[in-house]
C-alpha cells in the first residue's frame, strides 16, 4: 500500500467572524498605547516614506504599538500617489490584520475543549497567515460542492459506491490532488490556499473531504496514522478508509494494519481510532511548526509554537 508522509479532521457548523469569542482578559492581549494626536500622526506618516530603513523601522514600531486604532488613519494612504508610502502602509496594515487574527485564533484555542469546532478553527488558522481569507465565502463554495453531490449520491447505495461518486467529483472533476512536487510548502496546510490551487497535503485534503462529507451527513471521521492521515467511512455494515492525498484511494482496515506494522512505531492501540477535533487542529499546527523550522523562518515558527502550546493544554 502506498501511503504518504503527513496527516485530516472533525467539524461542526462554521460561525461568522463576528461570532468568534475573544476574551478581553486573555493574557496574550497586549495593552495598546494612548491614541496619537493629529500632529503626531502626520509626523509619522511623513517619516514613513523616509528612505532610511532605520527611520522606517522606528516609525513602523511606533505605529504597530497603536494596534488596530492605527488602521483608521493608515488605510486612506493605501491609495497614496507615493509608491514607497503606499507599500509601507500596506505592509503595516497587513501586519496589524495578522496580529488581530493571531489574537483571535489563540483566544479560540484556549477557550475551546476537545470537541471544538474544527471547521471554524481551520479558517481562523488560515487568517493568521492570510487575513483577507473570507471564511464565509469559502464555506459557500463548500456548500455548493455539497449541493452538486446531493443530486448524484444515493444515500441507500453501498458505501463504496457513495465514496467512488464523491471521489470522482472531488479528484477528477474538480481536480484536487496531493502536492507531490512541493510537499512541504506551508500553503499545503492552509485550507484557503488548498481550495484556491486544488492541491494540498494529506491532512488538508482530508479536512476538505470531511467537511464536504459532513455536509452530506456521511459517517466520516479523521484517522491520524503516524506519518499520514486518512478518512474513515464507518456504518453498521461498512468500514472503508479513504486516502485523500492519493486521489481518494479506498483501503481496508487490513491495508492500514499492514502499513502500521511496516512503520517504526508498529501497530498501537489508538492509531485507527478517530481523532478528536482539538487533536487534529493540533496536528495541523504541529506540521506547520516543523515546516517553518526547516525553512528557517523563526517568526513563523514561533507563531505556530504558541498555537501548539495553546492546543496541547
Amino acid at each position: 500500500m502506498r501511503l504518504a508522509r503527513i496527516e485530516g479532521c472533525f467539524c461542526a457548523p462554521f460561525l461568522p467572524q463576528s461570532a468568534y469569542p475573544v476574551p478581553m482578559n486573555a493574557s496574550f492581549i497586549a495593552e495598546k498605547e494612548p491614541a496619537l494626536s493629529e500632529s503626531q500622526r502626520k509626523a509619522l506618516l511623513t517619516l514613513l516614506s523616509d528612505e532610511d530603513l532605520a527611520v522606517y523601522q522606528m516609525v513602523r514600531q511606533k505605529i504597530v504599538s497603536c494596534g488596530d486604532a492605527a488602521l483608521g488613519w493608515l488605510q486612506p494612504h493605501l491609495l497614496s500617489r507615493e509608491p514607497l508610502l503606499r507599500r509601507r502602509v500596506q505592509e503595516i496594515v497587513d501586519h496589524l490584520a495578522r496580529q488581530t487574527a493571531d489574537t483571535r485564533f489563540l483566544a479560540f484555542c484556549v477557550s475551546q475543549g476537545e470537541d471544538l469546532d474544527a471547521e471554524q478553527g481551520v479558517w481562523l488558522l488560515a487568517q493568521t497567515r492570510y487575513p483577507d481569507a473570507h471564511a464565509v465565502a469559502y464555506q459557500a463554495v463548500l456548500d455548493s460542492y455539497a449541493d452538486d453531490l446531493r443530486n448524484r449520491i444515493d444515500s441507500t447505495a453501498p458505501a463504496r459506491q457513495i465514496l467512488e461518486t464523491l471521489n470522482r467529483y472531488l479528484f477528477e472533476e474538480l481536480g484536487f490532488q496531493g502536492n507531490e512536487l512541493d510537499y512541504y510548502h506551508p500553503d499545503n496546510s492552509y485550507l484557503n490556499r488548498v481550495m484556491d490551487f486544488r492541491t494540498g497535503n494529506p491532512v488538508s485534503l482530508c479536512l476538505l473531504y470531511l467537511f464536504l462529507g459532513w455536509r452530506l451527513h456521511l459517517p466520516l471521521a479523521g484517522i491520524g496514522l503516524p506519518g499520514h492521515f486518512l478518512c474513515r467511512f464507518q456504518s453498521s455494515t461498512s468500514e472503508i478508509y479513504v486516502d485523500a492525498f492519493n486521489r481518494g484511494r479506498l483501503l481496508t482496515r487490513a491495508d492500514c494494519i499492514r502499513y502500521l506494522v511496516q512503520t517504526s512505531q508498529g501497530l498501537q492501540d489508538g492509531f485507527l481510532t478517530p481523532m478528536r477535533p482539538r487533536r487534529i487542529l493540533l496536528r495541523v499546527c504541529s506540521n506547520l511548526h516543523q515546516i517553518y523550522l526547516q525553512m528557517k523562518e523563526p517568526r513563523e515558527a514561533e507563531r505556530l509554537k504558541r498555537y501548539v502550546v495553546a492546543l496541547a493544554k
